[in-house]
């Protein structure tokens, strides 16, 4: 069982909540999103696993909920390992914006959205990860991540990449 913090609109925490519970109305939940570049101008992309309830076999960047107690860099650091196998270390990395997710095209996220944008140049092998969550990785180039975009195979809330990241 998941256990996340719960923030007010102030970012203060107020409480605890239970993954897969409906998140209370003026409370949220902090999540964060990872892009991960390396010296060529590439970016890292995961496929999800065939198995995700939520966008199966969709690209995307390394992500997803801030557990109990963690930190917005700790649950990224956290996230990377378990997803792609990486240890990245802090100072590699930087918070490059933070938003508030209440209602995203109709749809409720009650989220708070840390992304952060990651230096690394090694390799990235999948038997390292602690998760079964990403089918495979792929470095590409904006112009690539752009065509998945366009073509419905990126999951479609990381639009703001190529105005914020890329």
């Amino acid at each position: 069982m998941e256990t996340w913090d719960l923030y007010d609109e102030s970012g203060k925490i107020i409480g605890s909540h239970i993954r897969e519970r409906e998140i209370p109305a003026g409370a949220y939940h902090l999540v964060v999103h990872v892009w991960i570049k390396n010296l060529k101008g590439q970016y890292l992309i995961s496929k999800r696993a065939a198995s995700r309830k939520v966008n199966p076999l969709m690209y995307e960047c390394v992500g997803g909920s801030v557990l109990q107690g963690e930190t917005s860099l700790q649950g990224a650091l956290r996230e990377v390992k378990e997803e792609v196998g990486i240890d990245l270390l802090p100072q590699q990395g930087r918070k490059v914006f933070s938003k508030k997710r209440d209602v995203v095209d109709g749809k409720r996220f009650g989220d708070i959205l840390d992304v952060w944008l990651f230096e690394y140049n090694g390799e990235v092998t999948l038997s390292n990860a602690t998760t079964q969550e990403v089918a495979e990785t792929s470095w590409l180039y904006p112009q690539e991540i752009r065509s998945l975009y366009q073509n419905h195979q990126l999951v479609w809330t990381l639009g703001y990449f190529f105005e914020e990241i890329a």
